[in-house]
């Protein structure tokens, strides 16, 4: 089965459509590369993806192992290089509050999220830098 449809809809300009659930989302190419950069570029989806994943079996895994990992939230800094344009780099930074996680759940969680299927995805040439933050 399909996961996802993409239109090119002109002037740079994509709508996906999420087989399974009819969700779409649009994507723009950046405004560094002829784009209006309105909305996601393709690039900033697998940015934005790779800290989506180490969130999520983050939470797989507390969940499982009753682990309290409080309020998570990501940020990634995308870095762009060329010849060939490609994402040299992703700068992400995780922060946990209102968690009860000792050093050892800690540790575990930082390995499971460093290792997530889209992180284990990319190209061994990407430096990809996590900074993990408990407040």
């Amino acid at each position: 089965m399909k996961t996802a449809t993409v239109h090119y809809e002109g002037q740079l300009r994509t709508q996906a459509i999420h087989v399974k659930s009819d969700n779409a989302l649009l994507t723009d190419a950046p405004i560094d590369n002829h784009g209006k950069g309105e909305t996601f570029s393709p690039t900033d989806l697998v940015a934005t993806a790779t800290v989506s994943c180490m969130i999520t079996v983050m939470g797989i895994h507390a969940e499982k192992n009753q682990l309290d990992m409080g309020t998570v939230d990501g940020s990634v800094e995308k870095i762009m290089a060329s010849g060939p344009r490609r994402i040299a780099a992703l700068n992400i930074e995780l922060v946990f509050q209102g968690h009860n996680l000792n050093e050892s759940a800690k540790k575990r969680l930082e390995h499971i999220a460093i290792h997530c299927p889209v992180a284990n995805s990319l190209s061994n040439e990407m430096i990809v830098n996590v900074k993990f933050r408990y407040d």
